[in-house]
């Protein structure tokens, strides 16, 4: 499957490192099959003397040499990355991308190229342990379909959508969804040490709560209300902290960021500038 594929990763940063790591200590390929491209030769160098893949300064040469072309470059640098790229992919090569908020058909114009995959990591993917939500154009093969599978599987847990709405729905859901937890956990954690704890005691408290939940839910077949009302006495410590988040509107004020967040990568999608006039 990916065993005499060359993959070229277009953009050295942090998604693609992580990329890299899955696949090559992974050991889904060997480090040979592996060129990482962009215009810092010290990120590049960086990249080779940990994973001892190539490395290449000249996009357009790394892609050319490549069956599966990653593009992980910042949004903003999307279209002069693209440009340079223009018609010169090879015809069975796969371009599997994690540019955020770039639609499939703006890949396909800007490389003059069929064969589309995009996808939507979070950043627990850094550590192996990501969420992606992913989708390929009509022109992508099955067999290009099980190379990006098994690419996204190498961050953690992958799920394939067939249609690409759902991926603004993953950025809102999953893709941000990091920061929110994160937001929850500083929230417990200031909350704990305003009772008295050590901050490194909170801290330490707080991660290993959120930890343990986490896994407790994903081990447990019941519904995270009947999780919930298991550690929610009548009249206890629980049901009155719970009843001061739902008087002050924590899980729709959940609900209305996510739901501004897809708004937000719709608009995007679109290449619609934010407008605070709007808000």
């Amino acid at each position: 499957m990916l065993q005499d594929a060359h993959i070229a990763f277009i953009g050295p940063g942090a998604m693609a490192e992580a990329m890299i790591r899955g696949v090559v200590v992974g050991e889904l390929v060997s480090p040979s099959q592996v060129v990482a491209a962009g215009p810092r030769s010290a990120r590049l160098e960086e990249l080779q003397a940990k994973y001892a893949i190539h490395i290449s300064t000249d996009n357009l040469s790394a892609a050319q040499s490549a069956e599966i072309i990653v593009l992980a470059v910042k949004p903003q640098m999307m279209n002069p990355v693209m440009q340079g790229l223009k018609g010169h992919l090879r015809p069975n090569a796969l371009a599997l991308s994690v540019i955020a908020g770039a639609r499939m058909q703006t890949i396909e114009n800007s490389l003059n190229h069929h064969a589309i995959a995009r996808a939507m990591p979070n950043t627990p993917a850094m550590i192996g342990q990501g969420m992606t939500v992913w989708t390929a154009s009509s022109s992508v093969t099955m067999a290009q379909r099980e190379q990006a599978q098994r690419i996204l599987g190498a961050l953690g847990q992958e799920i394939f959508v067939e249609e690409e709405e759902y991926l603004d729905m993953a950025t809102a859901l999953s893709g941000n969804g990091p920061a929110y937890v994160f937001l929850f956990m500083e929230a417990m954690v200031d909350a704990g040490v305003h009772l008295g704890f050590p901050r490194y005691i909170a801290e330490k408290l707080v991660l290993q709560t959120v930890k343990g939940s986490v896994e407790y839910a994903a081990q447990t077949p019941q519904h995270l209300a009947r999780l919930r009302n298991q550690v929610t006495s009548p009249g206890g410590t629980s049901a009155e902290a719970l009843y001061y988040l739902e008087k002050a509107g924590f899980r729709t004020a959940l609900s209305r960021a996510i739901w501004a967040a897809y708004q937000r990568a719709s608009q995007l999608g679109r290449g619609k500038k934010r407008n605070v006039q709007d808000e």
